[in-house]
């Protein structure tokens, strides 16, 4: 027995240290929408906490769960810098996803959602999302710039960021092919301390303090009269509901959680994803789903919820070291994001190139993304072309009514509203 709970310990700490960089990198991006970093380092660890402690107490599984990746990028490169909404009215609308999240959850209505949409828009969501925070990544660091000639150039390696950033990229792969625990973690470290030594970092005056909640209740409802705000919250609806159901399958069929077919205490796992995004929003942070890297920790033998509580405890340890994550640099963070957005768009083996009916949607979903620097443009695309190349080809059986209703509605919006 004490060596089970020593092993679910240790499965904990090895999962909060493979994702732990998210509290360094969330707070950098919703700071740049302009939340206070303070309260965004605040709302990441509480709501990761709360989130967590739900997965591993109720639903009993060794998933944890922080802000997502990408959707993060979501909320502040296309919601506030693209869109033109206040942050306020951004954690609004994730605050409203939370909520239609946890009605789907208990009326399992996500069933029909997720069944509704075809696995090429899933997995090209998935892709798409990859390049798309891999690219705020590389021009984080200067290395991908703007260009009147040709929209983005090179930037210039010669300056020590952007060339210490491209060498900590190659040297992050390397540490993960080998198999080393917190590489992405050893990564924003590395690079942090580098700005320390170079000067372009101030070194903090104190290790310890608690980040105050300043972002807390700070949401705005208001844009709920607006029609593209609703766009918004179902943008986080679909990547949080189909980001969520993804990293659950993956990481049960890894801890063989699996019992003929389904996962048991689904509907539990998925509560705590919905409660999270919705406290999130509440505390100040963006939409709150589940990790694949929960996997390192199934990896070390983690079969139950106390892998989860030990996740959930760290997360909140981690708040009195507020001093230490603060200085961290926007591009100490670059190679976390390039590296996950590698992970992600490992993903596009499982699309049918050779149906072109699959791949035109698909291609277009996952392009439109970086392209347009807008995840929902890429989401429009997709949900435009599928149901257009499937009816023109004869195949219009194999697209769900579901599915011409969101077509209907983009097609609305996009040329003729």
């Amino acid at each position: 027995m004490q060596k089970e709970i020593y092993v679910e310990i240790r499965a904990g700490i090895t999962t909060f240290i493979t994702m732990s960089y998210i509290i360094f990198v969330n707070p950098a991006i919703l700071s740049q929408a302009g939340v206070p970093k303070e309260g965004a380092l605040f709302a990441t660890c509480v709501a990761s906490f709360i989130a967590t402690f739900i997965m591993g107490l109720w639903a009993n599984y060794p998933f944890a769960l922080a802000p997502g990746m990408g959707l993060n990028a979501f909320f502040t490169y296309t919601v506030v810098l693209g869109m033109g909404y206040s942050w306020r009215v951004a954690l609004g609308a994730v605050f409203i996803e939370g909520l239609i999240f946890i009605l789907l959850t208990l009326t399992k209505a996500r069933t029909l959602l997720v069944n509704a949409i075809p696995s090429a828009i899933r997995v090209a969501t998935s892709v798409g999302i990859g390049l798309f925070i891999a690219l705020i990544g590389l021009k984080n660091a200067g290395i991908v710039i703007p260009s009147k000639a040709t929209l983005v150039t090179l930037g210039d390696l010669k300056r020590i960021e952007p060339a210490l950033v491209f060498l900590t990229i190659i040297l992050t792969g390397v540490l993960m092919e080998r198999g080393v625990k917190g590489s992405i973690l050893i990564s924003i470290i590395f690079l942090t301390t580098c700005g320390v030594v170079l000067g372009k970092v101030p070194v903090p005056h104190k290790i310890f303090a608690l980040p105050k909640p300043s972002a807390f209740l700070k949401m705005d409802l208001s844009g709920i009269k607006d029609f593209a705000f609703w766009k918004v919250v179902f943008a986080f609806l679909f990547v949080d509901l189909f980001d969520t159901v993804g990293t659950l399958t993956a990481c049960g069929v890894l801890g063989r959680f699996f019992v003929n077919g389904e996962l048991p205490r689904v509907e539990r796992a998925l509560f705590a994803d919905a409660i999270g995004t919705t406290v999130g929003a509440i505390l100040g942070t963006s939409t709150v789903t589940t990790y694949i890297e929960s996997s390192a920790g199934i990896a070390e033998g983690g079969r139950t919820g106390l892998t989860a509580l030990v996740v959930a405890f760290l997360f909140l340890v981690s708040l009195i070291f507020y001093p230490l994550v603060s200085i961290v640099p926007i591009f100490a963070t670059a190679p976390a994001l390039v590296i996950v957005g590698i992970m992600m768009v490992s993903n596009i083996r499982e699309i049918n190139w050779l149906d072109f009916t699959e791949a035109v949607p698909a291609f277009l979903t996952m392009f439109f993304m970086p392209a347009t620097y807008s995840i929902a443009n890429g989401l429009a695309a997709g949900f435009i072309s599928y149901p257009l190349v499937k009816f023109l080809t004869g195949r219009a059986k194999e697209v769900s009514p579901i599915l011409w209703i969101l077509f209907a509605v983009f097609v609305l919006k996009f040329f003729i509203l």
